[in-house]
């Protein structure tokens, strides 16, 4: 199918920016197995777009493409009466529905389907849906190890079920972002997150991971890709299975934030590209009740995001009606979400943009009602002795009062774009050390996809993606010590009364309400 509105969507892709929290910054993967290697995350800044057509091959993304689809958005709360049979008269097909906010998914093989809809009595718009690229990631160091985890002098981890010692865990003295938000006290006096369900929603999962196939909940996971599994995707990194550990990680290898709180996994990008109906499905998806079908969390984390330079592009035709549609779509989904006692937190993004200046762009889903949005820190020379600066502002976080509610610790390789230091360090863990670029160690260490049949793969990776999570982990280790249940807006408050106040007092442009703090979210210290 070849749609006819090409000019005026192709000003829409010239103000989006997708980035997932990972894009302008570096990546490390270690695979326990077989290699190491380090990469770069980059933004994509504007988008052409490529000729349209309908698509149902999703197995090489690219992006500008249009899916064939459109969303319909109802006027009010409820979608119109009849609506599959106006579809129909206007040329096209109901093929999906999201009746709880007011959203179907049409398709049409008809050229002037697009105007026809428009006319119908209750539909308030129709926005075509778009593939589009959200991550690059152009290797530019490799290097290779060959290690076995019995190899490596790891002591026994006893039988399953055994009471959760973090301190056991075979990279323990790696890991400096759990410290660094006081999580450890939190789980010494026995808050792990256990019975909280987290939602994330991002790219595919390794879950038979040795680190999260103890808290990951298969029969719940889904995919809204069209065509792959949950936990199916490409490379050896897998950015969902990453930021999942950060939440989760059971302490085997590394440990989560809420090291016993339950996954689940919704893939809804595939090879860092996604549409924008599979990540407003995986929202809805998430946010529904297990009764009525849906995955039951009481958490969703979204290491993800789109940027919109809307007054750059305000003139160019029929762009105003097509970012308003797009923000109010989510805005629904995430009030859906809200409504249904779970609590949305997301990437601020990587950037390195203040929002408040820069009043050009908006954030979806980050500044989406009922979000929290979170910037990240890190430290510069963890590896040098003293250098325990865990709370300064990384040097790619997006920033601005407008944009960030909470900072937590997403990593750093300042030591290596800023400063331009490349040498290398050992640092000595509990139970192996290891010689790698200095820097590399500012970073967050976290479970990957790994090469092969690896269940035991490791990455060290920087950005807003990183933190989003921590502040997850953040807010399951709150609700289980409020008797696990609290609504979205006593999460905030508790969130709120427990983050370290740091910056310019009160909300800062790097730290907005604060630096989250898991012992004292929980009633400690």
């Amino acid at each position: 199918m070849m749609y006819q509105k090409t000019t005026k969507f192709s000003s829409l892709l010239v103000g989006v920016g997708l980035l997932m929290a990972g894009c302008e910054s570096t990546l490390v993967q270690e695979d326990l197995v077989n290699e190491i290697a380090v990469k770069e995350e980059t933004s994509l800044g504007g988008f052409k777009l490529s000729e349209l057509k309908e698509m149902t091959d999703f197995s090489n993304l690219r992006q500008g493409d249009f899916t064939g689809r459109f969303f319909i958005t109802s006027k009010g709360p409820n979608l119109p009466a009849n609506l599959a049979r106006s579809i129909a008269a206007a040329g096209g097909e109901v093929v999906k529905s999201f009746p709880e906010i007011g959203v179907a998914i049409a398709v049409s093989r008809s050229d002037n389907f697009y105007s026809q809809a428009q006319l119908i009595s209750g539909v308030e718009s129709v926005t075509p849906d778009i593939i589009l690229q959200y991550t690059k990631e152009p290797e530019f160091a490799t290097e290779q190890i060959s290690l076995d985890a019995s190899e490596l002098g790891k002591p026994d981890m006893g039988t399953a079920g055994a009471p959760f010692n973090y301190q056991d865990a075979f990279f323990d003295g790696f890991q400096w972002a759990p410290a660094s938000i006081d999580a450890p006290t939190a789980w010494d006096a026995g808050f792990t997150g256990e019975g909280v369900r987290v939602a994330v929603i991002d790219g595919g999962f390794r879950n038979t991971h040795q680190d999260l196939v103890a808290n990951f909940d298969v029969a719940s996971s889904v995919s809204t890709v069209p065509g792959f599994n949950f936990n199916q995707d490409v490379g050896t990194f897998w950015h969902g299975t990453h930021v999942a550990g950060i939440v989760a990680a059971a302490g085997v290898g590394t440990v989560g934030i809420a090291p016993k709180a339950t996954i689940i996994g919704v893939k809804s990008l595939h090879n860092g590209s996604g549409a924008f109906e599979w990540i407003l499905e995986g929202i809805l998806y998430a946010a529904t009740p297990q009764s009525r079908g849906g995955a039951g969390a009481q958490i969703i984390n979204m290491s993800l995001g789109a940027e919109i330079d809307f007054r750059t592009f305000w003139q160019e035709e029929g762009f105003r009606e097509e970012f308003r549609e797009l923000q109010k779509i989510y805005d629904r989904a995430t009030l859906y979400a809200f409504q249904n006692g779970v609590t949305v937190i997301a990437s601020s993004g990587n950037g390195a943009s203040n929002f408040d200046e820069e009043n050009n762009l908006y954030k979806l889903p980050a500044e989406n009602r009922h979000v929290l949005s979170i910037s990240s820190t890190g430290p510069t020379g963890w590896i040098f002795s003293g250098n325990t600066n865990f709370d300064q502002p990384s040097y790619f976080t997006d920033y601005g009062k407008s944009l960030v509610d909470f900072a937590a610790p997403g990593g750093s390789a300042g030591l290596l774009v800023v400063d331009g230091i490349t040498s290398s360090c050992t640092l000595n863990g509990t139970y192996v050390s290891l010689l790698r670029p200095c820097y590399v160690f500012d970073m967050v260490l976290s479970p990957s996809r790994g090469a092969g049949s690896s269940n035991t793969s490791y990455s060290w990776a920087q950005g807003t993606s990183m933190a989003s999570p921590a502040a997850a982990g953040v807010a399951a280790l709150i609700i289980e010590a409020n008797g696990g249940s609290l609504t979205p807006a006593q999460v905030k408050t508790k969130l709120l009364q427990s983050a370290t106040d740091l910056g310019k007092p009160g909300q800062d442009l790097y730290y907005g309400n604060g630096y989250v703090n898991a012992a004292k979210a929980v009633g400690l210290n």
